[in-house]
């Protein structure tokens, strides 16, 4: 099956369907799917979730993902890449607050996919800006691309915000007790702050004692919290690879590993394979995992 690239760095588009014919597109960083109209499932590594009218969806990178079409569904696909939020004209963004925000989306929305919007207001919003993004594609194209690049900011605000307040998170037991959550977020949003993410100060934070962070975290994660970290870690640094131009001291001194010896040694460690071979092997990945196996 051909692969495309995401060239542009922006790009919406619009399908109305009756049948899914698989998109042979690589998402270069994630995707936003709106669904206008229509029924049907969504399969994401071979789990698949309901979708209806005013259903979104955030297709993180390196994940199969299709459609299983059960009545005509009129789709908008919203595609972001990293190079959309360097410059545009008259508007410069920071790339390391995007990537800042693009990773906290990533690291923690890929767990537990399904419907990305968890407030009725909020999905409004989206839709309307979305219908704005559109408007101003099809009438000034080029010419409309700053105006353009603050309402994508605001729509990837809006996500944020309910990924923030959603249950995306990988937790084991259902709990009356919220300090799980809070804190896989706290841990998501300072990953890149050692200092924060120490035990003492977990404890001080979520007003526990030192000696039982650990125990709590584990029977509420699944995992332990060392364990966690560092897979957080290793899935912004899968992110950085595939997806910036840093270079691998940068990634290793901004999430804290001793030198890029010890970023390649615990990537190996987990991931199985070298940086290096994980980073040649990018458009392999991407071409295997492009089909969910839902045939139209």
């Amino acid at each position: 099956m051909q692969v495309l690239e995401a060239y542009k760095p922006f790009e919406i588009q619009e399908m109305e369907l009756s049948e899914w014919k698989q998109r042979p597109v690589k998402n270069n960083f994630f995707e936003l799917v709106l669904i206008e109209s229509g029924e049907g499932t969504q399969c994401i590594n071979y789990n698949f979730y309901d979708y209806k009218k005013d259903s979104i969806f955030l297709l993180p990178p390196l994940k199969c993902h299709s459609f299983n079409i059960e009545k005509r569904t009129k789709f908008v696909f919203l595609k972001f890449t990293n190079s959309f939020f360097k410059s545009s004209n008259k508007m410069t963004l920071d790339k390391s607050e995007w990537f800042k925000e693009a990773a906290y989306i990533l690291s923690n929305y890929n767990q537990l996919p399904g419907d990305i919007i968890k407030s009725d207001a909020d999905r409004e919003h989206l839709k309307q800006l979305t219908a704005i993004i559109l408007r101003e594609t099809r009438n000034y194209g080029e010419v409309s691309v700053s105006l353009i690049s603050s309402l994508m900011v605001s729509i990837l605000e809006v996500v944020i915000r309910n990924i923030k307040k959603g249950s995306h998170y990988e937790i084991v037991n259902t709990t009356s007790d919220d300090r799980a959550t809070k804190m896989l977020t706290y841990i998501n949003e300072n990953i890149a702050k050692s200092e924060l993410l120490k035990v003492d100060r977990l404890a001080e934070t979520f007003m526990m004692s030192a000696t039982y962070v650990s125990e709590f975290f584990r029977k509420q994660v699944g995992m332990s919290l060392r364990e966690y970290i560092m897979k957080a870690k290793l899935r912004l640094v899968e992110i950085r690879l595939l997806n910036s131009d840093f270079t691998l001291t940068e990634i290793a001194d901004e999430l804290g590993f001793t030198d890029v010896s010890h970023l390649s040694k615990t990537f190996k460690r987990y991931t199985g394979t070298s940086v290096r071979e994980f980073k040649n092997a990018g458009e392999y990945m991407l071409l295997k995992r492009a089909s969910c196996g839902v045939s139209a």
